[in-house]
């Protein structure tokens, strides 16, 4: 069973970057028809999808987060990362990263739209 553990800075300060990284565990990062996703939800919000990177290395992102993040995927460490820049207080969330298996969910509904994923790491943004 693959299994991902977010981590991250709690506490970022606005205008700063925000790294990310997913750790997978129980399975490759790189096996054919994963695709891989950062989400988030902001307190009181629903889920936002950010962005994904599948098996090959292809990447796809969001148009509301495109100008200003980054996923990538470290294959020797079996991790994912996000980095997001200039970030605001409405960047405050809990950000996951989630699994799916032969596509994508791009608007999800729950987290149980994706086959796996993690605990979530909560961070805010705050001065």
């Amino acid at each position: 069973q693959v299994q991902l553990q977010e981590s991250g800075p709690c506490l970022v300060k606005p205008s700063q970057t925000l790294s990310l990284t997913c750790t997978v565990s129980g399975g490759s990062i790189t096996t054919a028809s994963y695709y891989w996703s950062w989400i988030r939800q902001p307190p009181g919000k629903v889920l936002e999808w950010i962005a994904y990177i599948c098996y090959s290395g292809v990447t796809y992102y969001s148009p509301f987060f495109e100008s200003r993040s980054t996923i990538s995927r470290d294959t020797s460490k079996n991790q994912i990362t996000l980095q997001l820049t200039s970030v605001t207080p409405e960047d405050t969330a809990v950000y996951y990263c989630a699994l799916t298996d032969g596509g994508v969910v791009v608007m999800p509904k729950r987290l149980e739209d994706y086959a796996s994923w993690g605990q979530g790491t909560r961070v805010t943004v705050s001065s």
